[in-house]
This record gives structure tokens, sequence and C-alpha cells, in this order.
């Protein structure tokens, strides 16, 4: 089950990537844990996380072809 995984700002000098394909994880919850492992960087970082554009908040569950986006916090103006 292959899902793109893209970083932006501040993200992708903790991870050395800007886009990621990941295999085997069925939710959210195991993608934050395997990018955790992977980049320990994560750990400390605060970001908000979007499945197919849309912002989540909870555990949501992956399926093929999704798109995982990982944001540092924004502000507007």
């Amino acid at each position: 089950m292959a899902i793109e995984i893209l970083f932006f700002g501040s993200l992708t000098d903790a991870t050395t990537v800007a886009r990621l394909i990941v295999d085997g994880v069925e939710d959210t919850d195991q993608l934050r844990t395997y990018l955790m492992e992977r980049y320990p960087a994560l750990r400390s970082a605060r970001y908000f996380v979007a499945v197919n554009q849309r912002m989540i908040q909870q555990t949501e569950s992956l399926r093929p072809g999704d798109v995982v986006a990982l944001m540092p916090p924004f502000s507007g103006g």
C-alpha cells in the first residue's frame, strides 16, 4: 500500500527530503511512528497533517494512492 508523503517548510530541513513514498502503513498513527523512527528530528517538531488536502486531527485510515502532507505551523496576514 504505497502512499506519498510531502514535507513543507522547516520539516524538509528535519527530514532532508521534500517527498517520500511509504509502503505498509495503515493509518496516520502508524505513519507518525514510522516517520519519527526514520527522522528523529520530527519528535520535537510541531506540524499539521493533511490527508488528500484535508486537515486532520485524529487518526485517519490510509489507502493506496493517498497523499499525506506534513506542514509546520503557519500564520496569515
